[in-house]
């Protein structure tokens, strides 16, 4: 787990010689699970400062190239902004850090119904990508052999009871695809609305190559979802915008729903497992249970077949 960067850790005048700039002036953002992150003015203009607390040097290397190549190939995110001896990662703080440019927008949360379309065809576009980046890892979205042994031991029985049996149904579905370049945590503070509604994602640090159906269900639990609902229509529109880029075949459609839930069981561990072991937090020791729900929302989901490929 990661432990943060405060504006304390930094040296500013160590910053900004090393990327050339003469007065930068730093505020912390709010947000990040895995990292920190700091607004930059300067007389460039407006940039984030992100300390990847969370990665050694070669894999938060690994994330700079992947960004640099995701612009390159027409995905909207964020351009990393190379220090003054050329490196895309130089060091904050005794830890790797990237500068990116800054984007102009907001985040909406939840992403409106008309955006959820637009958001889909982004995935889709990712998804796209050619996955022959040296070191982009495999799978690491989904919970490790460790951590599914970790549930045995969770002091709610019922949810570990739960969560074991759901985890072990939507295992034995699973089926090889074809992997690809996929964000892995495709939730509304990812997502920035530019002034002109486009859309542009950013927060690459779980990145990987995986399943494609698992990043859409990702998706669909992250930006589709409001509390423990999922309101007629999102999913689908997220899911229609997907496929008017990247068409599913009549069987990828139908394991759509089973994607989703393995998604939202990731994410109902990661809840559990946070607020209730690793960082005990009263106020957030049930915020699992919202995710529980869900699930049970999701019984009678069937996608509609738009968009798909025979």
């Amino acid at each position: 787990m990661a432990t943060y960067t405060s504006l304390d850790d930094i040296d500013i005048r160590a910053f900004a010689r090393d990327y050339g700039l003469s007065d930068p002036r730093l505020e912390p953002l709010a947000g990040g699970a895995a990292n920190s992150s700091f607004l930059v003015r300067s007389e460039l203009g407006q940039h984030v400062l992100t300390v990847l607390d969370n990665h050694d040097m070669s894999s938060a290397v690994v994330v700079a190239r992947l960004m640099r190549a995701l612009v390159e190939r027409g995905v909207p995110t964020t351009e990393v902004v190379p220090d003054a001896r050329g490196r895309l990662v130089s060091v904050v703080g005794g830890k790797p850090a990237v500068l990116k440019r800054w984007i102009d927008g907001t985040v909406l949360d939840p992403l409106p119904d008309r955006l959820l379309p637009e958001a889909g065809k982004v995935l889709a576009t990712l998804h796209e990508v050619p996955t022959g980046l040296p070191g982009l890892p495999s799978g690491t979205r989904r919970l490790s052999a460790d951590q599914r042994h970790r549930i045995g031991d969770f002091a709610d029985r019922d949810f570990s009871l739960w969560l074991t049996g759901r985890l072990a149904r939507v295992r034995a579905e699973d089926v090889h695809r074809v992997p690809v370049v996929a964000h892995g945590d495709l939730f509304a503070d990812n997502v920035i609305v530019r002034p002109d509604a486009s859309l542009a994602v950013i927060d690459w640090e779980t990145a990987s190559l995986d399943d494609p159906l698992l990043d859409l269900g990702m998706a669909v639990v992250g930006l589709a979802r409001t509390g423990d609902r999922l309101p007629a229509g999102r999913a689908e529109a997220l899911i229609a915008g997907y496929t008017s880029v990247r068409p599913l075949t009549a069987d990828e459609l139908a394991a759509v729903p089973t994607a989703i839930e393995h998604a939202a069981l990731i994410i109902a561990f990661h809840r559990y497992y946070r607020h209730n072991v690793r960082f005990p937090n009263p106020d957030r020791a049930d915020s699992h249970q919202e995710i529980v729900r869900f699930v049970h929302e999701l019984a009678d989901f069937r996608p509609v077949p738009v968009g798909t490929g025979a």
